[in-house]
Formats: C-alpha cells, sequence, structure tokens
C-alpha cells in the first residue's frame, strides 16, 4: 500500500474548448483526452457538449478520471450537461461563473478554440497563475497573454505536458 504522506495524487488537467468545434478540433480533444488518461492524469472540463464531450470520451475510454465542472444544479437539467463520458459531475448552479473553478484548479490547463467562454477560462487562468498551453494560437494579444505556450500538434502538447510535470 502507498504510504499517503509520500505518494503523489495524480495531476488534474483541465482541457477547454468550445461547445461547437469542428471535427478537426474535436478529434484532437479527443486524442488529448486518451494521453492524459494514459499517464494516469485526471481530465477537468466543463462537461457539456462539443470539446468537453470529446476530450471526456478520449479520457473514459482510455480508461481515465473525468471530473465535470457543470454550469447547472442537479434538480435543473441542462441539455447536455454533463455528457455521457463523465465520472464526476460536480453540479454548481454558477452558469459562467464557473469558468473561474475550470480554470484555478487544473495543474495545467490545456485550451482549444473556442468562444468567450473558453477567453474568460484562459484569462481567468492567466491571473491565477495556472500554466495555459493553447493547442493552435489563440490570437490573444497583450502583456497578460506573454506567457500563453502554444503548440501545433497533440504530440507537442503532451511533450511540453510531460516536461512540466516531471519537475513537480
Amino acid at each position: 500500500m502507498n504510504d499517503p504522506l509520500t505518494s503523489r495524487k495524480p495531476f488534474i488537467i483541465g482541457i477547454m474548448g468550445g461547445q461547437d468545434a469542428d471535427p478537426d478540433i474535436l478529434k484532437e480533444a479527443r486524442h488529448l483526452g486518451d494521453e492524459i488518461a494514459k499517464r494516469g492524469w485526471v481530465v477537468l472540463t466543463g462537461g457539456g457538449p462539443g470539446v468537453m464531450r470529446a476530450a471526456s470520451e478520449g479520457a473514459h475510454r482510455a480508461g481515465g478520471l473525468v471530473i465535470a465542472i457543470l454550469p447547472n444544479e442537479r434538480k435543473r437539467p441542462l441539455a447536455g450537461y454533463p455528457n455521457e463520458f463523465v465520472d464526476i459531475p460536480i453540479y454548481t448552479g454558477m452558469s459562467d461563473a464557473r469558468d473561474a473553478i475550470n480554470a484555478k484548479t487544473p495543474h495545467v490547463l490545456i485550451a482549444l478554440r473556442g468562444g468567450a467562454g473558453t477567453v474568460a477560462e484562459i484569462a481567468l487562468a492567466v491571473k491565477s497563475g495556472t500554466p495555459i498551453i493553447c493547442l493552435h494560437d489563440p490570437g490573444l494579444t497583450g502583456p497578460a497573454f506573454r506567457d500563453l505556450i502554444v503548440a501545433e500538434t497533440v504530440e507537442a502538447v503532451m511533450e511540453i505536458l510531460d516536461q512540466m510535470l516531471s519537475t513537480q
């Protein structure tokens, strides 16, 4: 049995992106979820459709654990939330305010192309010091976004993640 004082808890990797994404982005999200789960890390998403569902599916099919920070309350269902691949749904009832939890909880946040919600999560992660890897250039400019790491492939994202987390 592992000693709780010396064993490392799994890393939580946030995958954020749009509800309405093109098939190539969904394929990348699914691949990211798969690769993260294969490393024994936990995937955190917003728990809904699009990128959130694809990342959850990839992790789920690889035997990983998926946590979702949901905008709705359990007694007030919202179509598509949680998606069928979520293992641990966290019902917040916070609507878009849940973006703060998505941005501050993971050890690293991976951002795929998305809408205003994804941009809000990136901005909140920047403010809280959560490292961010963008799969493709998000087009965000200005001094606040100078520390964003941009990668062009899932493999490059995973190499960066492996390097970042090997020192923690």
